[in-house]
């Protein structure tokens, strides 16, 4: 009878500490933007980095499918689902939950952390990187665009006319092609940029630049990325280069990319957001940027397009695709 107690005993506590163990999970709902191979590479990375960490969440993930009232309902229906983090993908998926945030009745306030958003500042989420207070922070994917743009012009030289195409909504956008504007006058040549509002109008959007321009650049452009098979195909049928600001853009069809591994930018939101878990305040985390730079090449697709990849950056490629 004592054996027996004893081990009924043994069964409680032990059905105790696996309820405590559960208490103890954590919950982060997810707002992705778009479904395309970078912010994939984002929400993996972060996963599997707190996986690493032993440390045990269940995720919520919503995916607006790159429609921005959707984006606005998931924010809403995130701060309802109570979740210890909040985590936005992308520019216009931050903004929302950002929004929604400041509408939260104080009960319902968590931190939020953003991932692969360019500007922070100018797309209004932190009014200063290295202090930025209230319940928000992330990690930013900045493009070196000057880097970039040398990369551009040593793939392909004599580039006059440069075409730009991109989602004129997206604040992330915006400031890249700002910053290639800005470009233009001190390395020496002309802008001409395409708009696409909807994945829906990225193929005419990519058309209008045939014989306008000597080569095509897409900025981490959530839209245009999504429907990034339609610009190549303009390339490809119009032997018209198009280049892409992030390298998981290369295997689909770009001819080359100078930009972040988006799985490491993912995972470095990941060590982050660990961080906040476990109790640090995000209005003293920095926005933290990613350093590394990795070239990829694509010479199927350069051959398609006209263009040969000079031996001096394929010496340099992390990755070339045939």
């Amino acid at each position: 009878m004592k054996r027996i107690i004893q081990s009924f005993l043994l069964v409680v506590v032990s059905c105790m500490f696996a309820a405590q163990v559960m208490a103890a999970n954590y919950t982060i709902s997810v707002n992705q933007f778009v479904e395309h191979p970078a912010l994939d590479a984002v929400l993996q990375g972060l996963q599997d980095y707190l996986k690493d960490a032993n440390v045990d969440v269940e995720y919520n993930v919503h995916n607006a499918q790159a429609n921005m009232p959707t984006a606005n309902q998931i924010a809403q229906q995130m701060i309802g689902e109570k979740a210890d983090l909040l985590v936005a993908i992308a520019t216009p998926s931050s903004q929302a939950c950002a929004q929604a945030l400041q509408k939260a009745p104080g009960d319902l306030k968590r931190p939020l952390l953003f991932t692969a958003v360019t500007d922070p500042v100018a797309a209004g989420l932190v009014d200063n990187l290295e202090n930025p207070g209230g319940l928000i922070t992330g990690v930013s994917d900045l493009l070196p665009t000057k880097k970039h743009l040398e990369m551009v012009f040593e793939y392909k030289p004599g580039i006059k006319r440069l075409g730009v195409l991109y989602n004129a909504g997206e604040a992330n956008s915006k400031a890249i092609v700002a910053s290639v504007n800005e470009l233009s006058k001190e390395m020496g040549f002309e802008v001409v940029e395409a708009t696409a509002p909807k994945t829906a109008d990225v193929y005419q959007a990519a058309k209008s630049l045939v014989g306008r321009v000597d080569a095509v650049f897409i900025p981490t452009d959530n839209t245009i990325i999504s429907a990034l098979e339609s610009v190549v195909k303009v390339g490809v049928q119009n032997k018209l280069p198009i280049f892409a600001a992030d390298v998981n853009s290369v295997e689909r069809g770009a001819v080359a990319a100078m930009g972040f591994d988006y799985y490491k930018h993912g995972y470095q939101t990941g060590a982050m957001a660990e961080k906040i878990l476990k109790g640090a305040d995000p209005a003293n985390i920095p926005v933290e940027f990613q350093e590394e730079l990795q070239l990829q090449i694509n010479t199927k697709y350069s051959e398609m397009m006209g263009a040969t990849p000079p031996q001096s950056l394929l010496d340099k490629a992390s990755k070339i695709y045939e």
